[in-house]
């Protein structure tokens, strides 16, 4: 990330603090030979009600906008690398003054790293959008993010850490995407467990990791059924389990607190440098989850042992 504010906050201006503040239910039979509530009328609630919303993805007009989705996602993931490499052109003097004056870097040193950063950010971002070289774009793209963490010292912060982890996570299902399984070997023989079927599978699980660890600081402050709701889906989402359901319902209530919280579009300058920062870095996050939901868990999960078992 690059530097967010106005000159005017680095004299001791700390960067501003923000806490924000779905809705449904099951019916559960009683099991009348017990006279309480019966574990097995309790899944079967839960599995009718997740494959009523599941099924959403098979409506015509879903299907038909199908094929776009991978597209649309990989630019939501790539979009906080777009945005930040137009704000150091755009405030080009400001990235100069707060990484020399204020953090003390030479000067040469300032504007060999701002360039090198937005060069590699817009190359990288595009080439993943295309799926061109993806192996050397997602390398890239995540080295900007560890190198901008270092220059502009932002371990400090935890929830910008797990929100820059989480963004990795995203890059590397997008990653994954672009991996196409090879289904036969030497003499057109099937192969039964390809090695980059097994690749693709360990990428989605530590990307479904990395993203989940975002939710830890987005739960805090929310509403209590906000915050049962989240950590209920994100362990399906970490495990495989429904992870179908768990993508979307994670990303509906993303998408809501990033478009009422995060509006930067309300707000002046200042203000709005930080939301809209957060507003992009979710929109990537958002992209990880509207990915897996089209491709799936992968090998690594519930799901796909379900289907062996």
């Amino acid at each position: 990330m690059s530097y967010r504010g106005s000159l005017s906050n680095l004299n001791g201006a700390a960067a501003p603090s923000r806490q924000g503040n779905g809705y449904g239910a099951f019916a559960v039979r009683r099991d009348g030979s017990s006279g309480g509530f019966s574990l097995q009328n309790v899944m079967k609630s839960v599995e009718a009600y997740s494959k009523q919303i599941e099924n959403l993805t098979d409506h015509a007009l879903a299907q038909k906008l199908r094929p776009y989705i991978p597209g649309i996602a990989r630019f939501f993931i790539t979009a906080t690398f777009y945005e930040d490499s137009f704000r150091i052109v755009s405030q080009w003097s400001d990235q100069i003054f707060y990484l020399h004056k204020w953090k003390h870097y030479p000067y040469f040193f300032v504007v060999l790293f701002l360039i090198l950063v937005t060069v590699s950010m817009l190359i990288g971002a595009t080439l993943l959008v295309l799926r061109k070289q993806t192996v050397y774009a997602t390398g890239i793209l995540c080295g900007c993010i560890i190198l901008q963490a270092l220059i502009y010292g932002l371990f400090t912060g935890s929830s910008f850490v797990l929100r820059n982890i989480s963004v990795i996570g995203g890059l590397l299902i997008a990653f994954s995407d672009s991996i196409v399984q090879n289904k036969t070997t030497f003499g057109m023989l099937p192969e039964l467990n390809p090695k980059d079927g097994r690749t693709k599978g360990y990428l989605l699980f530590a990307g479904r990791l990395l993203i989940v660890l975002m939710f830890i600081a987005f739960t805090f402050s929310k509403s209590w059924l906000t915050v049962f709701l989240t950590i209920v889906f994100t362990i399906c989402f970490a495990i495989g389990y429904k992870t179908k359901l768990a993508s979307i319902m994670l990303g509906l209530i993303l998408t809501f607190y990033n478009v009422t919280l995060n509006n930067y579009w309300f707000y002046d300058q200042t203000k709005r440098d930080f939301l809209k920062y957060e507003f992009y870095q979710n929109l990537s996050i958002i992209g990880g989850l509207l990915l897996v939901t089209n491709t799936g868990a992968g090998e690594l999960s519930v799901d796909e042992k379900k289907k062996i078992y």
